[in-house]
């Protein structure tokens, strides 16, 4: 009927927010401050989101830059993106009772690592010089890493021997990119050897990929995520390059730019990895406030993988529990 317009919608991406690895790191500050009591030290942000570190702050955790700040004998956890081992040995020199949270998924880049250097061959690292992850993974074999941080900078590698030369990459990046990096690595280098397996994280994966399912028909895309945070960043300019007429990321719903929505029919909401779902929920409210009553979500994959907590946590968890039913028997 002429004069009736449809109501304006919003594609809500899935999946979105929490991975395992995130939700793993986030449970392990938790259940440290239940078992042990505040103050828990934590090492650089636990995950690359503003809510969660200053919710867990408020909790009792503190955050430091580096071991040197933890009281000797402390409880320290360390992040979601990994640590160089020379972490680990500071800490065992302060008698620091550490608790890793690394990410799983970052974990096996590391033993990647150290197994091709043990083979001694040249390992080009792709990732963004100063992101945590890079850094801890570099330390694990400094003489044989060397970071090509995007395609522009695969003119300036350097190789002993280019038969033994294999690629890695930071587990946050978007794929599409990485992959322009490899094939302009491979025309200098053409016995370049790929990681066994995919480095680039699942949950990475299918965030970008129901982005770039639901961009084309967005006048804008809004991100939830912080600007810290390598998959939240990458989300944008994934929902950009896939045709998003407009893309933002913004920690919270306040953030948003009427200006932004203003004569767009269709927005597509999404989060990074590191993102708890009720600041997406507060987004929706935003927009429903604002007429974008149509909200359909769009679903690529079904996510189900769990990653259980650190060892040591799990023991002392299973200690105090077995201390507690002792005490009352």
């Amino acid at each position: 009927m002429a004069g009736v317009t449809s109501p304006k919608r919003v594609l809500l991406a899935k999946p979105r927010g929490y991975c395992a690895g995130v939700d793993r790191a986030v449970q392990t500050v938790e259940k440290a401050l239940e078992l042990y009591g505040p103050p828990v030290y934590v090492r650089k942000e636990i995950v690359h989101n503003k809510h969660v570190v200053n919710t867990l702050r408020n909790r009792g955790a503190i955050f430091v830059d580096e071991n040197e700040e933890v009281p000797e004998g402390s409880i320290v956890v360390f992040s979601a993106h990994g640590v160089a081992p020379e972490v680990h040995e500071q800490a065992k020199a302060r008698s620091l009772k550490a608790i890793d949270a690394t990410c799983p998924l970052v974990t096996k880049v590391h033993v990647e690592a150290r197994r091709f250097a043990a083979d001694d061959y040249d390992i080009l690292l792709i990732g963004h010089e100063g992101h945590e992850e890079v850094v801890g993974t570099t330390g694990e074999a400094p003489a044989h890493i060397q970071l090509v941080d995007g395609p522009d900078s695969v003119d300036k590698v350097q190789v002993r021997d280019p038969s033994k030369v294999v690629w890695l990459s930071q587990t946050t990046l978007s794929v599409d990119e990485t992959m322009q990096t490899v094939h302009k690595l491979k025309q200098r280098l053409p016995l370049l050897q790929s990681p066994p397996s995919d480095d680039i994280c699942y949950a990475t994966q299918n965030r970008q990929q129901v982005v770039k399912e639901i961009a084309p028909e967005c006048d804008v895309m809004l991100v939830v995520g912080s600007k810290n945070s390598s998959n939240s960043v990458r989300m944008v300019e994934v929902a950009i390059a896939a045709g998003a007429r407009a893309g933002h990321l913004i920690d919270f719903a306040h953030e948003i730019d009427e200006a932004w929505v203003a004569g767009a029919q269709t927005v597509g909401v999404s989060s990074g990895a590191s993102v708890p779902e009720e600041l997406v929920m507060e987004v929706l409210d935003w927009l429903v406030e604002r007429g974008f009553t149509d909200v359909s979500e769009v679903t690529t994959a079904q996510e189900r993988l769990t990653f259980s907590l650190p060892q040591e946590l799990k023991r002392d968890m299973k200690a105090a529990e077995a201390a507690r039913a002792a005490a009352q028997a």
